[in-house]
């Protein structure tokens, strides 16, 4: 593979997320990993791993999911990820590192029949990074969403983003991954897709209530207190 190929242009793809060819990777967001986590706090981490199965539910994205020895103290995946998407499918694991070396695994991302993977890992250095780099290695466009991954410094997260670019997979935030998903308000689960980015970002939802609070004040003709007399 020449350097030029390894670019996230994807050899003259278009460099984005289409939904419709995308299927969604959430390895091992497992209790025990996510207390080594320093880089993140983790109540953000949890809810940027659960607003990114909430959003494939929405857009029936296949959703693969593993975990790292969870009966030892790795522990086990954080329940609320197929609580989220329920359609999502668990692989067990043998005891390999790289979830992209268990033929099941692998099996599993190559019969949804999708070339473009979305993945979160805890850790970001080990369980995002390894299979991220495999998958392009294979031809798979591959969107690493680093703030719904977890590490154990920010200096390990700093050298795995330049890793993972150098390699040629494209990191991403929540955000950022979240819009290009939906990629319209214009559209019939608007307001469901606002319930996913108040779970990525709580903030937001402050937004929601003085957008939902001024519909009302025009919709009723509300009389404004600076009006009153």
């Amino acid at each position: 593979m020449s350097a030029s190929s390894n670019a996230a242009n994807f050899n003259g793809q278009k460099p984005t997320i289409d939904p419709t060819d995308t299927a969604m990777l959430l390895i091992d967001h497992q209790s025990g990993l996510f207390q080594i986590v320093k880089d993140i706090d983790v109540p953000q981490l949890r809810a940027n791993a659960i607003a990114l199965a909430k959003a494939a539910t929405l857009l029936k994205i296949p959703v693969i999911t593993t975990a790292s020895v969870p009966q030892g103290p790795n522990g086990p995946l954080i329940p609320e990820i197929h609580e989220a998407a329920p359609h999502a499918q668990y692989v067990a694991r043998r005891g390999e590192i790289n979830a992209w070396d268990n033929p099941e695994f692998h099996a599993a991302v190559k019969a949804t029949g999708k070339k473009t993977l979305v993945i979160a890992g805890t850790l970001t250095s080990v369980c995002l990074a390894f299979p991220s780099i495999a998958a392009v290695h294979e031809g798979y466009k591959v969107f690493a969403v680093v703030d719904a991954s977890g590490n154990h410094s920010k200096l390990a997260t700093d050298l795995t983003v330049a890793r993972l670019a150098q390699a040629g997979v494209v990191p991403i935030d929540i955000m950022g991954t979240l819009s290009e998903l939906q990629g319209s308000w214009n559209r019939p689960d608007a307001q469901e897709w606002a319930n996913v980015y108040t779970q990525a970002m709580p903030h937001y939802q402050l937004l929601i209530e003085s957008y939902i609070k001024a519909q009302q004040v025009a919709n009723n003709h509300e009389e404004l207190d600076s009006q009153r007399k």
